[in-house]
């Protein structure tokens, strides 16, 4: 659905490129997160796939086509959700909604539907200044759904979310990929990524470094080791064994038949230790 070239770009006047012989892909149904530092270029190579900028190098294309080959009915097959919302204040969510889906060349579902999607359809009819930033992006992301694009294009979804409304837009992620929608994604939270991505790139100086699905990065950079704890309350006892061969490690066997073992973690980097790993150095 989406295959990145040699992707470059530099801002006029700039001194050095923003993007260079950046690279990837992504197959319909996946879900593909390009995390990086702040300043690290994830915008801006948004922009160039969604034709906000122009003046790329290498070659973008999305359904088999170059990019710029598309022209305006792109828009009516990709839904964006920008990190800042771009909705009318003044406006409910319901008239900002009716009004977003009037600017399609194609079918749009219903507003309430859209609405209940993200949790908002108790406040349809409130105006959106009343809104706080978590429902505000909420909005924000139910406005790229309107008319059911094959694919999403969302960045950082969950800003300004509590854990429980967090929860429910990544829920939504899921069943969208479930399906069959395409999703590019950008987020600082290595969690969040973890949880809803197939694939990943880690962006650092305009390039991507590192990509693959998350399980993967987190054994390549982790420790092939099982912590084992141990103790009645508290963590009286922590064992630490190797991976290789555990079916046969004695030591490991007879801890087995302690009835008093409290967890058991292989020791895997998280998603936070890659990213640090990777970009911090």
């Amino acid at each position: 659905m989406i295959e990145v070239e040699n992707l470059g770009f530099t801002y006029p006047h700039a001194d050095n490129p923003t993007l260079q012989n950046v690279n990837f892909a992504i197959k319909k149904g996946e879900v593909f997160g390009l995390l990086g530092p702040s300043g690290a270029g994830k915008s801006t190579a948004q922009r160039v796939m969604m034709r906000l900028l122009t003046g790329h190098t290498g070659t973008v294309k999305m359904f088999g086509k170059p990019i710029e080959q598309l022209g305006r009915d792109l828009y009516n097959k990709i839904g964006v959700s920008f990190e800042l919302p771009a909705l009318y204040l003044r406006l409910t969510a319901r008239e900002n909604l009716k009004l977003f889906a009037a600017l399609y060349d194609r079918p749009t579902i219903s507003i309430e539907k859209c609405l209940e999607l993200v949790d908002l359809l108790e406040d349809a009819d409130k105006r959106v200044e009343s809104f706080s930033k978590g429902m505000k992006m909420r909005l924000n992301l139910c406005r790229s759904l309107l008319h059911e694009p094959d694919i999403l294009f969302f960045d950082e979804p969950t800003s300004g979310q509590d854990p429980a409304r967090a929860r429910i837009t990544r829920d939504l992620i899921k069943s969208l990929k479930a399906q069959g929608k395409t999703i590019f994604l950008t987020t600082h939270n290595m969690a969040e990524a973890d949880e809803v991505c197939d694939k990943i790139g880690f962006l650092h100086n305009g390039t991507i470094v590192k990509q693959g699905a998350p399980a993967v990065l987190k054994q390549q950079f982790g420790t092939r080791s099982l912590k084992v704890t141990t103790g009645l309350e508290k963590m009286d006892n922590v064992y630490d064994f190797p991976m290789e061969n555990i079916g046969r490690n004695q030591d490991f066997l007879e801890l087995m038949h302690n009835d008093n073992i409290l967890s058991l973690h292989t020791q895997e980097a998280s998603l936070d230790d890659v990213f640090i790993k990777l970009v911090q150095n």
